[in-house]
C-alpha cells in the first residue's frame, strides 16, 4: 500500500463512523494498528522481508510517538507469537514489575483506608519497571529477521522531522487540562502559553530521537542500564507533588522479560489462545466461550437480545473468578487448570438463566487445590493499544501494549510517558480478614485484563487475530468481537463496529447507539440494572484469514487503520 493510502487512512479515521471504510484486504501480508503512521512503519518492516516480531518493534516504537498516551517505552505489553513452521503458539510477557520498595499496603492511606484509585497519579509511586523493551528484544532474539537497529529507523525518522497531530491525541490533550501543570508534559504537548497543541500541529520528540537511536545501539542494556536508566530513577523519586516513588537502578537492571506458554481453549469447531497469568484475558475469554458453547450459534446473533443476555451472563461469572482467583501466578498460586476444567465451566454455565439476570454472580470453587482469596475490586483505565500482524510467512503476531492510564502516571523520562501500572494492585491487601491475590509486593506484576488472542480452525490453521485496549472490559471487547465473527459470520470490520454491551460482575453497560435505545427495555424487563455510557475503551484490531489473503479491521472508535499487500 503506497503511502498516499496511508494519508487518505489519517483522513478516514477522523470522519463518522458510517464514513469509516469497511474492511481491507491483502493477498501476503498485513497490519492492523491504532495509528496510520504507526502501521505504516510495520509496513515497511514486512517490505523488507522482515518478521511479524520485527514489524511490531517498529509499530510499537512509533506508537510511542503519535499515540503516546496509550502506549510506548515506557509501559509494558503481552506479545502473543504464532510460528507457523513450528507450528506453535508463544506468549512474551513484557508486564511492568512493582520495584523492591513495594509494599502490600503503598496504596493505603493513613487510616489504613484505600486511597482513590487516581489518587497516586501523577507521581512516581505507581510507576512499575518498565517491560516493553525487554520483551520486544527477547521476541527479536527468537523471531527477529532484521537487524534491531533497523526497527527503529522509522520512528526516529517521525520523532526527528515531525508529524501532524492525529485526532485521538488532539483529543485527549485538550482533555487534559490539569497536565499542563507537569514540566514534561507541559513543554511537549502544551504550547508556551498553556494552550494545548491542536490537530494538524507538528509535534517533534528529539529527546526521544536521542533515546531510541540510543537503544538502537545498544539494545535493551542502554535502557535498562546508564542514562537512560537513570533518568527514570530520577523522573520516579523526584516526581512533582506528594507521590515519589522508590524504584532504583537495581531495580531496572534486574527486570527480565518472559516467554511463557499461553492459555488455550477450545469453542465449538476452533482453537484458540491467549494471555496467561499475569493477564487474566486468557482464562476469562476461555470461560466465557466454554460456557456460551451450551447455547446453538443461532442463540448468539450479533447484539440480539438473546446474545446480549447469555454473553453478559457468561461474563459475570467468569468476572467473579477473576476478581477472587487471578493474579501473578509467579507470586500466588493461581488455579488455571481448575479454572479452565471443562466439567467445572460446564457447571458455571448451568448456572444461567436464558431468561433472567443473575445478579451479582459469586466465584466458584475450581477443582484444584487453592487459597483462599477475598475479591478484588477493579477500576476501568484506557492508557492501552493492540495490534495485530501477519507476515509473509503466515507468522502472526497479536500484540496489546500500555502505560495503563491516559498519559499513565504523567511524568516523562527521556522523552516518553511512563506508566501508572502499578495502579493495576489492588488497593486493599486484605479484604474481609482474607488476603487479595492482586494484592502489592516487591518484584511482582499486577494483575491485567489484556487479551492478545489467535484462533485456529480444527486442523490447526490460523483463522483470527484479535486483540483491544479498555482495561478490565477488554475480555468483554474481545470476546463480544470473536463471538460475532465466529458465531454471527461477521467480518472483522462489521464485528470490531459494533455497539459494545458489558457486564463485569455489576450493571449492564450498553454503548450508545439507537440500539442500546431498542434494547434497554427489553434487558430491564429481564432484570438487568442497565445504563448507557461510551464505548471509548474499545481500540480493536484484527486480521481473519480468507480465501486468496488476509481481512482486517480496525476499531472507528480510535484512529487504527488496517493496510498490507
Amino acid at each position: 500500500m503506497k503511502f498516499t493510502r496511508v494519508l487518505a487512512l489519517l483522513v478516514l479515521a477522523s470522519l463518522p463512523v458510517a464514513a469509516q471504510p469497511k474492511s481491507d484486504f491483502a493477498a501476503h501480508e498485513m497490519v492492523a494498528a491504532a495509528n496510520p503512521l504507526a502501521a505504516a512503519a510495520g509496513l515497511e518492516m514486512l517490505k523488507a522481508h522482515g518478521s511479524a516480531v520485527d514489524a511490531a518493534s517498529a509499530t510499537q516504537l512509533v506508537l510511542n510517538l503519535v499515540e503516546p498516551e496509550s502506549s510506548g517505552i515506557g509501559g509494558g505489553a503481552f506479545m502473543l507469537v504464532y510460528d507457523p513452521k513450528a507450528k506453535k503458539t508463544t506468549s512474551f510477557d513484557g508486564r511492568e514489575v512493582a520495584p523492591a520498595s513495594a509494599t502490600p499496603g503503598m496504596f493505603l492511606d493513613e487510616n489504613g483506608q484505600p486511597r482513590a484509585h487516581f489518587d497516586p497519579i501523577p507521581g512516581g509511586l505507581s510507576v512499575g519497571i518498565p517491560g516493553v523493551i525487554g520483551m520486544l528484544e527477547l521476541a527479536h532474539k527468537k523471531y527477529g529477521k532484521l537487524p534491531w537497529a533497523q526497527l527503529f529507523q522509522p520512528a526516529i525518522r517521525i520523532a526527528e522531522n515531525g508529524f501532524p497531530i492525529g485526532p485521538k491525541l488532539a483529543r485527549t490533550i485538550a482533555g487534559a487540562e490539569r497536565m499542563k501543570n507537569m514540566p514534561d508534559i507541559a513543554r511537549t504537548f502544551f504550547h508556551a502559553d498553556g494552550t494545548p497543541m491542536k490537530e494538524g500541529e507538528i509535534l517533534k520528540y528529539p529527546e526521544l530521537a536521542a533515546t531510541f537511536r540510543a537503544i538502537a545501539q545498544g539494545g535493551a542494556k542502554a535502557f535498562y542500564t546508564g542514562p537512560i536508566a537513570q533518568a527514570i530513577v530520577d523522573a520516579v523519586q523526584h516526581a512533582p507533588g506528594k507521590n515519589r516513588g522508590g524504584m532504583t537502578l537495581a531495580d531496572l537492571s534486574g527486570f527480565q522479560a518472559r516467554e511463557l506458554e499461553p492459555v488455550c481453549g477450545d469453542y465449538r469447531i476452533y482453537h484458540l489462545c491467549s494471555m496467561g497469568p499475569p493477564s487474566s484475558g486468557g482464562v476469562a475469554i476461555v470461560q466465557i466461550l466454554e460456557m456460551l458453547q451450551r447455547f446453538p450459534s443461532s442463540d448468539l446473533k450479533p447484539n440480539s437480545l438473546l446474545e446480549t443476555h447469555l454473553f453478559t451472563q457468561a461474563s459475570r461469572l467468569a468476572y467473579a473468578d477473576r476478581a477472587k482467583y487471578l493474579g501473578d501466578a509467579s507470586v500466588v498460586a493461581v488455579p488455571v487448570t481448575g479454572l479452565l476444567d471443562k466439567t467445572y465451566i460446564a457447571g458455571r454455565a448451568a448456572l444461567i438463566d436464558p431468561a433472567k439476570d443473575m445478579g451479582t454472580a459469586q466465584a466458584g470453587n475450581p477443582p484444584e487445590k487453592h487459597a483462599q482469596y477475598a475479591p478484588q475490586v477493579s477500576p476501568e483505565n484506557y492508557g492501552t493499544s493492540h495490534m495485530t500482524i501477519v507476515d509473509e510467512t503466515g507468522q502472526v503476531i497479536a500484540m496489546t501494549t500500555s502505560v495503563e492510564t491516559t498519559f499513565g502516571a504523567e511524568i516523562m523520562a527521556k522523552g516518553f510517558i511512563l506508566n501508572n501500572t502499578l495502579t493495576d494492585f489492588s488497593f486493599q491487601p486484605m479484604r474481609d480478614g482474607q488476603p487479595v491475590a492482586n494484592a502489592p509486593a516487591p518484584g511482582k506484576r499486577p494483575l491485567s485484563a489484556m487479551s492478545p488472542t489467535i484462533v485456529f480452525d480444527r486442523n490447526g490453521k490460523f483463522v483470527l487475530g484479535i486483540g483491544s485496549p479498555g482495561g478490565p472490559s477488554i475480555i468483554e471487547y474481545v470476546t463480544q468481537s470473536l463471538v460475532a465473527i465466529l458465531d454471527g459470520g461477521l467480518s472483522p470490520q462489521e464485528a470490531i463496529g459494533l455497539p459494545r454491551h458489558l457486564n463485569t460482575n455489576s450493571g449492564t453497560t450498553l454503548e450508545p447507539s439507537p440500539w442500546a435505545n431498542q434494547i434497554a427495555p427489553q434487558l430491564t424487563a429481564m432484570g438487568h440494572s442497565v445504563r448507557t455510557a461510551g464505548g471509548e475503551g474499545s481500540g480493536l484490531h484484527a486480521i481473519q484469514k480468507v480465501p486468496g489473503g488476509y481481512l482486517g479491521g480496525a476499531d472507528p472508535r480510535r484512529d487504527g487503520v488496517v493496510i498490507g499487500q
